[in-house]
């Protein structure tokens, strides 16, 4: 944010960080790699067990090594640029004199994201959409904005706590059950007649072992599906509509979500402050907490792999460290990328990003409509519950080529993409410029908000 002739306008141009840009662009493609298996399957198969999706061993392979590194994580860079965007666009509002026009325009932007949200649900509908819980989760940022970074830091890390408090009480729990059921299993094999509570307690476990085994239910809700996949627009819709408010609004995850989301973006404002996510810091300072941040994340992440991939009722450590090795893992990420910009040859990778990190509202729009409506819908290519996990990969590999071409031809002739135009503009309440022209280079450098956020 700068100001124009007294007044706020967006930043453009050179007064923006190339790093924050190659984060937003490889963190918005990324996300779709998530995205592309709840498009492509059945998400009855999927949620009830992922291997009905295809298990070969190069499945298994694919499905592990996007659930140790990607799986969260991309959503996790995200929540961290919307705090660090936050910060950009309220700096004015440090200073006693500005507090109000920020707070009004912070308040109308967050509004309208809100609304394009809503219509990525409800429009193009996705289940999945981030834009509605970034918008509700970022209503509350503002009193946030003036805290030190380990008063934000210490706030932030309140979720990952919580489920770690959670989850050590449910690891106890299950260990506690193990114990009993292998005892009440030794008594029956001694040839004991089994008690009651014996009874009982082995019946529950068997029924927990049964976890994976179709019932009616499943039977019932894959019909549901595939009839809604078979039809015309209305019925995929519907089922789209059903889906977002049974899981998102019935089932509470509305609500985690937006936790979650907040305590992130509190973070990211701290690695703002600290001068962290926009590469502030030395090359030295990157390795380091790469190291550190990828140690932690992903060996508790590859942990809770293997335990998930046992298929059985054990205590789970990935109950406990969840959160916090998905908000480790995220911050490598961070860490890795500045780490990458710091030379010459790392720029030049990842320059193609660039773009898309300055078009990604319009990039994660045009993700949703060619997956879910050109490759996945009935009336597309209905390319649907045909592939498993490496196939529905290179499938969001080429997705992503195609996003991350299309946005470098596109910033070619425009200023920015068609979503941030409307956003901009909406957000300003006065047309952006949308064609590309020549500008002079500002005076003061300072990155700028775009969906950056989001």
């Amino acid at each position: 944010m700068t100001e124009q002739g007294g007044r706020i306008a967006p930043v453009t141009g050179r007064a923006r960080i190339d790093v924050l840009d190659v984060l937003r662009g490889l963190a918005i493609l990324g996300i779709f790699y998530m995205n592309v298996p709840t498009q492509a399957s059945s998400v009855t198969k999927l949620f009830f067990d992922f291997r009905l999706i295809g298990w070969t061993p190069i499945d298994k392979f694919v499905w592990t090594a996007v659930d140790i590194v990607l799986e969260g994580t991309q959503r996790g860079v995200l929540e961290l640029l919307f705090g660090a965007g936050f910060m950009v666009l309220t700096a004015r509002a440090m200073h006693p004199d500005g507090p109000v026009a920020v707070a009004d325009l912070f308040m109308r932007r967050t509004l309208w994201l809100l609304a394009f949200g809503l219509v990525n649900v409800f429009v193009v509908l996705w289940v999945g959409d981030i834009l509605t819980v970034y918008a509700l989760a970022s209503l509350f940022l503002f009193p946030f904005r003036k805290l030190g970074p380990k008063a934000l830091v210490a706030i932030g890390s309140l979720f990952a706590l919580a489920t770690a408090v959670m989850g050590s009480v449910e690891y106890v729990s299950r260990v506690d059950l193990v114990a009993k059921v292998e005892a009440a299993q030794a008594r029956q094999g001694a040839g004991g007649k089994p008690g009651a509570q014996d009874a009982k307690l082995l019946a529950d476990w068997q029924k927990r072992q049964a976890r994976f085994v179709p019932d009616e239910k499943i039977a019932r809700d894959l019909v549901k599906e595939r009839k809604a996949h078979a039809g015309g627009w209305f019925p995929y819709a519907s089922f789209m509509w059903e889906a977002w408010l049974k899981f998102m609004v019935g089932k509470g995850m509305l609500g985690m979500v937006i936790i979650e989301a907040f305590c992130a973006m509190l973070i990211g404002v701290a690695l703002w402050k600290w001068r962290i996510i926009q590469g502030g810091r030395s090359a030295r300072f990157y390795v380091v907490l790469t190291i550190a941040a990828y140690g932690f994340g992903l060996t508790a992440r590859a942990v809770g792999v293997s335990e998930i991939l046992a298929f059985a009722p054990i205590p789970k450590t990935i109950w406990i460290t969840e959160e916090a090795a998905r908000l480790a893992v995220s911050i490598g990420h961070v860490a890795l990328v500045n780490l990458a910009m710091k030379s010459v040859a790392g720029m030049r990778v990842l320059s193609p990003f660039r773009a898309v990190g300055r078009t990604a509202f319009s990039v994660y729009f045009l993700e949703q409509i060619i997956g879910l409506h050109l490759l996945f819908a009935p009336y597309g290519l209905n390319l649907w519950d045909r592939y498993g996990h490496a196939v529905q990969f290179a499938i969001g590999t080429g997705v992503i080529v195609v996003c991350t071409i299309v946005a470098n031809l596109w910033l070619r002739a425009f200023a920015n993409g068609p979503m941030e135009w409307a956003w901009r503009s909406l957000a300003y309440w006065e047309w952006q410029p949308f064609r590309k022209r020549p500008v002079a280079a500002p005076a003061e450098v300072l990155p700028g908000p775009t969906l950056a956020s989001a």
